[in-house]
């Protein structure tokens, strides 16, 4: 067989798995190429390749979705592979196509392989023939009471996008209707198919390896049941609660599928398990997976490298490497999920994950960077590798809660509290996890922020004193006056929930500041970074970073995010009764039909769409009543907290929430 050598890879993606695959690169000795968007201009994929070449433009359609872009770059550095890493262009047969046909290697399955699967129903009937287990599929125009519920799938993509469960057979037209729609928005292919939908049943897959000698590898099973909107958040390896018997069906399954279709390199296959432990093909990913650094740990293998050794022509040893312990890897996303999963941006100031044996950081991100709206929000993944699943679980755990990241708000919270769930730990795992604990996961936790609040207002009454310059003029307010001696007052707001804290304290003739009014509080030290208090006996120490008027407050199991208020509130930043305020920067994508100032409109109605980082985000009516003003229209980009539009309440509507999130047209895992 012809053998390529490979000497420079151009990684036709972004982020997190451009840097993970460039790491392996470098071990190999092999150069290596980003391509960058203009957003992605200072990226830290673009910063750690070797060279780099722009896609003009910002959107993914226009930058990282252009095959024919990315293959002319490939040749423009002289790189004589690519590497379509997952999400974009990694299971694209024309873009497959396009790579060999400029003569360079593709570090992906054969094109045959990819067209096979694109198609969710073709690949079922294939499936079939091989003999790997699936659901009976239904027809939708012959369903009946007894077939219910039902999930409606888009055959083509991913992401959630086209999927609907339908529970009553009287809505099943219109949510075919409308799948089929959001299929063909989302992926240019308007088929849909029906198939039984299983109640709490477990994602789970098996990596698969192949070489073109017919060696080919099943890697074990990973959960992947915790989702949110069809995406997973925390993988582990191996499955655990699988049963031997069960173990080898699943393997022998995914060996089998790969031979169907003549599989070469890295892949994953996805079943679906039920309750009763009843295995279903979902289907198979022609691609690498976010999840495959568990599999890595667990079998102490690089699977990258492996790609691109099976790329080269090189076959695989014969004998499956042995696998050892458990690796859990949770996704750190930027994204507010007490608030439905609403992404967030801005500049990211601090991203630290303590080192550790065992543990492992795979990040696009550092302190400084800044998240944009244009792509998905994962931060990073977080992977923890010990030899039993309560040691791996409990690392993790552990990691992500004293991490310090400070910026925009993340899912790192509920990543702790999910790992520490009940349910969680005693493996009683499905993919409506989320859907049965999201409010108690995402509820005030134990923490005690008005302590932290406290430690944030002696340090930044440190940092005044310390400040260079002449000593500042007391202030007057009317007949008050802010003397040093006397008791003085900070407000914090905490974010994302809102709560105010009113700290009050004074200064002393030591110079320290200490609480006013704070029995069984004590001041051991404090300086502007870090604060240690007493608290009834007990000594705790609070680090602090400040990025303009926000304060991160990291203690022992608990971080805060404090903003500081002025002492009197500014009337000129109070809004109006009513007003539609945007939730994130994004482009205002459409309005509802009709909407012009003076139309009625009802409380929960969607009147603004918004679309930001593959979600996109509905804007609704407050209440019943008019619209008085609207400053909204297609195509506009609006910033964070922008004033989008009026309603005026009628005197006994009953108010809603403002806003909701469902998933945008970019399928997932387009890191």
């Amino acid at each position: 067989m012809r053998r390529d050598v490979i000497h420079s890879l151009l990684v036709a993606n972004r982020g997190e798995i451009a840097c993970r695959i460039f790491r392996t690169c470098r071990d190999l000795g092999i150069t290596t190429v980003a391509v960058y968007s203009d957003a992605d201009a200072g990226a830290l994929h673009v910063r750690e390749a070797d060279l780099a070449v722009r896609l003009p433009g910002s959107a993914p359609a226009d930058t990282y979705l252009r095959g024919d872009l990315v293959v002319a770059a490939a040749l423009a550095a002289g790189a004589d592979a690519v590497h379509p890493g997952y999400g974009f262009l990694s299971e694209s047969a024309a873009f497959a196509a396009a790579v060999q046909d400029a003569g360079l290697t593709w570090v992906g399955p054969p094109l045959k392989a990819i067209e096979l699967m694109a198609s969710k129903t073709r690949a079922k009937e294939l499936m079939g023939g091989a003999g790997v287990p699936l659901l009976a599929p239904v027809d939708p125009a012959t369903a009946s009471e007894d077939d219910l519920p039902l999930l409606l799938k888009a055959a083509s993509g991913g992401g959630g996008r086209g999927m609907r469960i339908v529970r009553e057979l009287g809505s099943l037209p219109g949510e075919l209707l409308a799948a089929a729609a959001e299929a063909a928005s989302a992926f240019g292919d308007g088929e849909v198919f029906a198939e039984p939908y299983v109640e709490r049943g477990r994602h789970v897959e098996v990596q698969v390896m192949a070489d073109a000698y017919d060696t080919v590898w099943a890697l074990g099973t990973r959960d992947c049941s915790l989702q949110r909107r069809h995406q997973k958040v925390i993988e582990e390896a191996p499955a655990p609660g699988l049963d031997e018997g069960l173990r080898a069906r699943l393997d022998d399954a995914a060996v089998a599928a790969a031979r169907a279709v003549g599989y070469r390199g890295a892949g994953t296959v996805e079943f679906l398990v039920s309750a009763e432990g009843r295995p279903y093909f979902l289907e198979m990913n022609t691609r690498l997976q976010v999840e495959h650094p568990v599999t890595e740990a667990v079998f102490g293998v690089d699977l990258v490298a492996l790609q691109l050794r099976v790329a080269e022509g090189e076959p695989l040893d014969p004998v499956l490497p042995a696998a050892s312990g458990h690796a859990v890897e949770a996704r750190l996303y930027a994204e507010d999920p007490a608030r439905d999963w609403q992404p967030q941006t801005g500049a990211l100031l601090t991203l630290e994950v303590p080192e550790a044996p065992g543990l492992r950081l795979d990040t696009g991100y550092t302190g400084g960077d800044t998240i944009g709206v244009h792509y998905d929000p994962m931060l990073a993944k977080v992977i923890a590798h010990a030899p039993t699943r309560t040691e791996a679980v409990r690392l993790l755990a552990g990691a992500l809660e004293r991490a310090r990241i400070h910026g925009p708000v993340t899912n790192r919270e509920l990543l702790v509290r999910s790992l520490r769930h009940p349910d969680f730990a005693a493996a009683r795992l499905d993919t409506g996890f989320y859907d049965r604990h999201l409010a108690d996961l995402t509820a005030p936790g134990a923490g005690d922020p008005a302590t932290a609040a406290l430690a944030a207002a002696l340090a930044e009454a440190v940092r005044a004193t310390a400040s260079p310059g002449p000593a500042p003029t007391p202030t007057r307010f009317g007949a008050w006056r802010n003397l040093p001696s006397q008791p003085q007052v900070k407000r914090f707001r905490s974010e994302p929930d809102g709560t105010e804290h009113e700290i009050a304290y004074r200064t002393p003739r030591t110079g320290t500041p200490e609480p006013y009014d704070a029995p069984g509080v004590r001041v051991l030290a404090a300086a502007p970074d870090r604060v240690t208090l007493e608290l009834d006996g007990v000594t705790r120490h609070f680090e602090l970073a400040r990025d303009r008027d926000r304060l991160h407050v990291d203690t022992a199991g608990a971080s805060y995010t404090f903003t500081a208020l002025p002492r009197f509130t500014d009337p000129a930043t109070q809004t109006d009764p009513g007003s539609l305020l945007a939730p994130m920067p994004g482009t205002v994508v459409r309005l509802a039909e009709g909407l012009a100032p003076g139309a009625r409109v009802e409380a929960g109605q969607p009147l603004i769409w918004l679309e930001a980082m593959k979600m996109e985000h509905r804007i609704l009516a407050p209440a019943s009543g008019t619209l008085t003003a609207l400053h909204a229209a297609p195509g506009h980009q609006v910033e964070v907290g922008a004033l989008l539009a009026v309603v005026q309440e009628d005197p006994d509507a009953t108010p809603v929430s403002a806003s909701a999130s469902v998933p945008a047209s970019v399928p997932e895992e387009n890191a």
